[in-house]
C-alpha cells in the first residue's frame, strides 16, 4: 500500500496528464498516454480537440499533425466525441460486439433493419459519405433530443459505429465522414477476450489519470495499478506504478490553459478533493449567472489551479482578446510574468496578436 501526500497525487496526475515542464511532440505519442481527445467545435479561442494538443506542446503543434495522424496514418481514429489511439480500439471491439444493451435502442434496429441494410449498402457502393448524402428510409424515428435533430441516417451511422460496423474516415469542416469499418480499421488486429480487454482498459484509463479512487464512475480502473492511500483522505486510490516511479524525475510544472474540456477535468470528483478544485463549466448557464465567463479555460500553474482564463478570438482584427485573468489568490511577478507568457505563446500559436488588457 502506497502512503501518498497531496503533493505527490497532484503532481502524479499532472504528470500522467502529460502537463508537467517537458512539454511532448508528438500527437500520436499524446493520444497514446491520455486515452482519448476530446472533440468539441466550441471554439472562443480554438476547437477542443486543437486546445487540448496546443496545452501539451505549445506553438509548435501544427493542426495538420492531428489530421494526418487521422485520415492519413491511420494510427487515430475518431470514436464517441473523441480521437483515440488505434492501440485501444481492439481493447474496445468485445463491448462494440455486445452493443446495444438498451432495449429501446435494440428494438430502434430491429424495426429498422431494412434503413440499416440501405445505410451499408450506400457506403459499400459509393463510401465515404456525408450523413446528408445517404437517403434517410428509416420506419421509426427518434425524436430530436437537443443533441440529435430529425435526420435518422445520424442515428443509424452512430449506431452501427458502436457495432463496429462503420467507421469515421474523416471530416469535411465540422461534419463527418464515414465508410465500412473494413476499409477504416486495420485489419491485423489482435483479438480479446472480455475480460482480459476490460482488464487492459483499467490499465489504459489509469495510465491517463496517473491515480484515481478504487471505486470511481468517473474514472473506473478496477483493480488496474497497486493500492495507495492519500494523507488526509479515507478513500483507497489505485496508482499506475511507472506514474509514481516517474515522480523521481519530476521536473516541475508550468503553466497551462486547459479547454473546458479536456481530459484533466473530467473527474470532478477527483478535481476537487485532490485539487480543491469546484470546477463549473459556464456555457450553459445564462449570462447573469456566470462568474469566470462563457467558455473560460482553468489556469494549472505546476500541480494547483489558480485562476480562469477569459479570452477569445476577434477574427476580424485579427487579435486574442483577453477579457479577463481571474486571479483565485493574487498572484506574485513571477506568477504574473509566467501567466503574461503563456498567453503570448497562445497569440503565437493562433497567428493573432495580442492586444494589452
Amino acid at each position: 500500500m502506497h502512503q501518498l501526500t497531496r503533493d505527490q497525487a497532484r503532481r502524479i496526475a499532472v504528470g500522467a496528464q502529460l502537463l508537467e515542464a517537458d512539454r511532448p511532440d508528438d500527437v500520436v505519442g499524446i493520444a497514446e498516454q491520455l486515452g482519448a481527445i476530446k472533440i468539441d467545435p466550441t471554439a472562443t479561442i480554438a476547437p477542443a480537440e486543437h486546445t487540448l494538443l496546443w496545452s501539451r506542446i505549445g506553438s509548435a503543434y501544427d493542426r495538420a499533425q492531428l489530421s494526418k495522424a487521422v485520415e492519413s496514418d491511420r494510427l487515430l481514429f475518431e470514436f464517441d466525441g473523441a480521437f483515440r489511439p488505434m492501440s485501444l480500439l481492439p481493447l474496445m471491439m468485445p463491448a462494440m460486439r455486445r452493443w446495444p444493451r438498451r432495449e429501446s435502442s435494440r428494438q430502434w434496429l430491429e424495426a429498422n433493419d431494412q434503413f440499416r441494410t440501405e445505410v451499408l449498402a450506400r457506403l459499400r457502393a459509393e463510401g465515404p459519405l456525408l450523413a446528408s448524402e445517404i437517403p434517410d428510409t428509416a420506419n421509426v424515428i427518434r425524436p430530436p433530443d437537443g443533441w440529435y435533430g430529425p435526420n435518422q441516417v445520424v442515428h443509424m451511422l452512430d449506431f452501427l459505429q458502436r457495432q463496429g460496423e462503420v467507421a469515421i474516415v474523416g471530416r469535411k469542416g465540422r461534419h463527418r465522414r464515414w465508410d465500412l469499418a473494413d476499409r477504416v480499421y486495420p485489419h491485423d488486429l489482435p483479438e480479446y477476450e472480455d475480460d482480459e480487454a476490460e482488464r487492459l482498459l483499467n490499465e489504459r484509463r489509469l495510465q491517463a489519470a496517473g491515480i484515481a479512487k478504487q471505486r470511481s464512475p468517473w474514472t473506473p480502473v478496477g483493480e488496474a495499478g497497486e493500492p495507495a492511500t492519500i494523507e488526509g483522505m479515507r478513500q483507497k486510490y489505485r496508482v499506475d506504478p511507472e506514474a509514481l516511479a516517474a515522480l523521481e524525475n519530476d521536473e516541475g510544472g508550468r503553466v497551462a490553459f486547459l479547454s473546458p474540456y479536456d481530459g484533466m477535468l473530467f473527474d470532478r470528483p477527483r478535481l476537487r478533493e485532490l485539487f480543491e478544485f469546484d470546477y463549473v463549466l459556464e456555457q450553459f448557464k445564462p449570462k447573469p449567472q456566470r462568474k469566470y465567463g462563457y467558455f473560460a479555460h482553468p489556469i494549472l500553474m505546476g500541480d494547483r489551479f489558480v485562476g480562469m482564463l477569459d479570452a477569445e478570438v476577434d477574427n476580424d482584427r485579427g487579435e486574442l482578446k483577453v477579457n479577463a485573468v481571474h486571479e483565485f489568490v493574487p498572484f506574485d511577478e513571477v506568477e504574473h510574468d509566467m501567466v503574461h507568457a503563456e498567453i503570448a505563446d497562445l497569440g503565437t500559436w493562433l497567428g493573432v496578436d495580442v492586444p494589452e488588457w
